[in-house]
């Protein structure tokens, strides 16, 4: 369990550059070695900003290119040595079932799933190395992935930044997120399979020759 009083109080004696290299490795580290939570300590360190220790336009540059520079890292590393690594065993992250599901979501919705990693929770790791794997473009999906960290991340801060000393509801809100976002993800998948039998039970009942028309 982390003690995030006592991660405050540290990050309080920290001058305001120790602050944003906090800051910047927290939002890096979530996409090289997760799981780590991430939006939860960008948050407690957003809170910094009511005691003026750090500034807002700042903290979000740092955040977001922390989040797109690990975003970056682990897709090389997909490109390079994703098979490898997967084959490997060692993280739990990248399974063969991981990255099939990926794998659909690219082929169902292309580049979208750039856009969508940050708001995904769970699966930011697996989409960046799997975008290595698939090869997708390198300029491409830099940008996109720029654009999604940066909405997310200016969320996120201004919700510490809002909430201060009162962080605990900020991890209540993002604890509520990820399970509504579960919920969803499921009800998709579930909604896409009962279609994908439907519509098959649909066209094994039409006589050969209304097929064929």
């Amino acid at each position: 369990m982390i003690d995030m009083e006592a991660i405050l109080h540290s990050l309080q004696g920290l001058p305001p550059i120790g602050v944003y290299a906090a800051l910047w490795l927290v939002c890096f580290i979530e996409n090289v070695f997760p799981p780590s939570p991430s939006d939860l300590l960008m948050l407690f360190i957003a809170t910094l900003i009511g005691f003026g220790t750090i500034d807002f336009l700042p903290a979000v540059a740092v955040a977001t290119a922390g989040s797109v520079m690990g975003f970056i890292a682990a897709f090389y590393l997909g490109q390079t040595y994703g098979r490898r690594l997967m084959e490997w065993g060692k993280l739990p992250f990248l399974t063969p079932e991981s990255l099939k599901k990926v794998e659909a979501w690219f082929a169902k919705y292309g580049y979208w799933v750039i856009i969508a990693n940050r708001f995904l929770a769970g699966t930011r790791a697996v989409i960046s190395f799997s975008a290595g794997i698939a090869r997708l473009q390198p300029l491409r999906t830099t940008i996109l992935c720029a654009i999604s960290a940066l909405a997310w991340n200016v969320g996120v801060i201004w919700l510490g930044s809002f909430l201060g000393s009162n962080w605990q509801y900020g991890e209540e809100i993002l604890r509520r997120y990820g399970i509504v976002v579960t919920i969803l993800l499921a009800a998709i998948v579930l909604f896409v399979v009962v279609r994908k039998v439907l519509q098959k039970r649909k066209e094994d009942k039409q006589p050969p020759d209304s097929i064929s028309s």
